[in-house]
């Protein structure tokens, strides 16, 4: 005798609990579900209060880099914020590490969070590198972009000796101040150029792995 749950059983004639029990998903699959949903609304409003950051900024704009999966798998550690700001200073890729109330302890490119040690300088380089490939590619011409880490949190940021070379490390609330920093070197015309040729890059490719040797 065929049971209902039986493959040979056409699906639509299936009691509904059966057909419910077969499309419901796994808890593992629904706690990674959550897990990600969770990740993605962090960063998308870690984003939201970067427009904002900059929104006072006279001639600087944002353009987003979602990262559902930023710097690593879901189940290893969370995603963190990403987007590129252009301004009179030039072009940066930040990333937005959000470190709540952990304490952060920076020595050259050494970050430690928690007793971990994050490649957050490594990637930071990477991203912008990446970045700096696709935009120069778009306007056929070399474009320069500097890698910024701005860590979002209340924990206190300690700083030991010099910073990395070559990576702008801030915290999040003097991120405007740490960009004005390097000066008016690009003109309002080429902001706009700049603009257009942005939105080139592929997120898709920022962000996505921890392997950071490609």
């Amino acid at each position: 005798m065929t049971s209902f749950a039986d493959a040979s059983t056409p699906m639509e004639y299936a009691p509904r609990h059966v057909l419910l029990e077969a499309t419901r998903p796994s808890p593992l699959e629904w706690a990674r579900r959550r897990r990600e949903e969770r990740d993605a609304r962090r960063v998308a409003a870690a984003n939201q209060r970067a427009a904002h950051r900059f929104a006072p900024l006279p001639d600087w704009h944002v353009v987003d880099l979602p990262r559902p999966m930023a710097w690593g798998h879901s189940d290893r550690q969370p995603a963190d914020a990403g987007f590129i700001a252009i301004g009179p200073g030039g072009v940066f890729a930040v990333t937005v590490a959000d470190h709540g109330r952990a304490r952060v302890l920076l020595a050259g490119d050494v970050v430690q969070v928690n007793g971990r040690r994050p490649p957050y300088v490594a990637l930071a380089k990477r991203d912008a590198a990446r970045i700096s490939e696709q935009m120069s590619v778009a306007a056929g011409r070399r474009i320069p972009v500097v890698p910024v880490v701005a860590f979002l949190g209340s924990g206190e940021v300690v700083y030991y000796g010099q910073p990395p070379d070559g990576c702008v490390m801030t915290t999040y609330r003097d991120l405007g101040r740490a960009l004005n920093a390097h000066g008016s070197r690009v003109t309002e015309t080429t902001i706009r150029k700049l603009l257009i040729v942005a939105a080139y890059v592929d997120s898709d490719t920022i962000g996505q792995y921890l392997d950071i040797r490609g």
